[in-house]
């Protein structure tokens, strides 16, 4: 799992190093993933049994990587909503969807 967490951060970090909105935006996305495979991963299977009175040992997972994992996702679709918007509108004013042209534009 580690293997795959690290290519995806690869991945990511390639396309946000590229020239397009849209490639940094979607970058941005996989590593949002990559981030959530890692934190899916470092919560693992606890050994020993839960805090509940009666209960005998077995192994459980812990839920709060699993919560945090929840609230990841969320901030990870609302902020690549937002990069989409923001593209978006640059594209409109500007009429090119390149990095270098438009910091041409803010010379202006």
């Amino acid at each position: 799992m580690s293997i795959v967490v690290g290519i995806l951060f690869a991945i990511g970090t390639y396309l946000i190093l590229s020239k397009t909105f849209l490639r940094i935006v979607l970058g941005t996305s996989i590593i949002g993933h990559g981030v959530n495979l890692l934190i899916l991963t470092m919560g693992g299977l606890k050994k020993g049994s839960p805090p509940l009175r009666g209960l005998q040992a077995f192994n459980f997972t812990d839920s709060l990587p699993q919560a945090l994992l929840l609230t990841a996702i969320v901030i990870n679709f609302a902020t690549t909503a937002l990069f989409l918007v923001l593209s978006y509108r640059a594209y409109k004013v500007l009429g090119t969807d390149d990095v270098e042209q438009c910091r041409g534009y803010a010379d202006e």
